[in-house]
């Protein structure tokens, strides 16, 4: 099987990761959408979990990961709901882990083991202990390759980056012992950088805040009125959405018309009808030079003021004034 990516190019894979990339629960991720409520108010902001999940396989492969990484990556985030991290918000999960906490029971009751088990692998071996796999995963504020894919993928999708730029900064990246580092100071400045740009200028923007606000409260409701079930959320974006217009409720069909194209909101601190604070999210790669390993921040002040920045903004939080909706 071959897999095309817009960011990575043309990979042939194993049948293994194969068949779990045409398995029932991969190809869910195709209707889910990584950025919740986003696409509902921005026809663009369309990137999906199945797009980030085989791009991050991709990217471990690149990095010269072993299948097993390969395989744990590609199924990281199997496990996330309808809208990604709106669900959080339904639940008032405030660490944002929600699709973790259900990731062994969704595994379980998949194809997944079996799928695994027919190419002589425990699905407990790969799935259930993500520290062995450093390329995969690592703390804030360092380098993965989660991190990295939606960073770069976003950022492509939405017009903020070049295939040019990530081919110059993939090939600026040096693995050491499992992790992952760059070799010039110019490339950990151009990924904080682009973080920022993700994390503040898109996940923090007025119109995604309005939107995953309103959509989480909208789910709320229905789930108070027994419309919804927390299973439902284990579906796609779209059949949840089906089920509420099904519901010919007339509540929730208010609040759902208010999340749509032609809203208009702005930053506003003095007048606002929202306010909402992100989970904190900063980076700081590791930089290998002249034999030595240094955060970027050590030596850049650029990668130092982005930190502060983004961590000022991020307590602050976004205020939101809703113009029209």
């Amino acid at each position: 099987m071959y897999i095309k990516d817009d960011i990575y190019g043309t990979f042939k894979v194993e049948r293994v990761l194969e068949e779990l990339i045409l398995s029932e629960p991969l190809q869910r991720l195709k209707g889910v959408h990584q950025g919740g409520a986003g696409y509902l108010v921005n026809e663009k902001w369309n990137v999906t979990r199945y797009e980030h999940s085989v791009g991050v396989m991709l990217l471990i492969r690149l990095l010269g990961g072993s299948l097993e990484e390969q395989i744990a990556g590609l199924l990281h985030d199997v496990s996330h709901t309808a809208f990604s991290h709106v669900v959080d918000a339904v639940f008032e999960n405030q660490a944002e882990d929600y699709h973790e906490k259900i990731y062994t029971s969704v595994v379980k009751e998949s194809v997944i083991p079996s799928i695994l088990a027919k190419h002589g692998y425990h699905y407990e071996d790969i799935l259930l202990d993500d520290s062995q796999w450093t390329l995969l995963e690592q703390p804030a504020p360092k380098l993965c390759a989660d991190r990295v894919d939606y960073t770069l993928r976003d950022m492509y999708r939405y017009g903020h980056i070049t295939l040019t730029e990530i081919s110059r900064f993939l090939q600026d990246v040096k693995v050491l012992e499992g992790e992952m580092f760059l070799q010039s100071i110019e490339s950990a400045e151009w990924i904080v950088e682009t973080y920022f740009k993700e994390v503040v200028g898109f996940f923090m923007d007025p119109l995604n805040i309005y939107s995953n606000d309103r959509l989480a409260n909208l789910l709320k409701i229905a789930l108070t009125k027994h419309i919804l079930t927390a299973d439902d959320f284990l579906g796609k974006d779209d059949e949840v959405l089906a089920k509420i217009r099904a519901s010919h409720d007339r509540e929730l069909m208010t609040l759902l018309n208010q999340i749509n194209p032609n809203v208009l909101v702005r930053e506003d601190k003095a007048h606002f009808d929202l306010h909402r604070r992100n989970k904190l999210r900063l980076l700081n790669p590791f930089v290998f030079i002249n034999g030595q390993i240094i955060s970027a921040s050590e030596v850049s002040k650029n990668v130092e003021k982005m930190q502060k920045e983004a961590y000022k903004i991020a307590v602050a939080g976004v205020y939101v004034k809703i113009l029209s909706s």
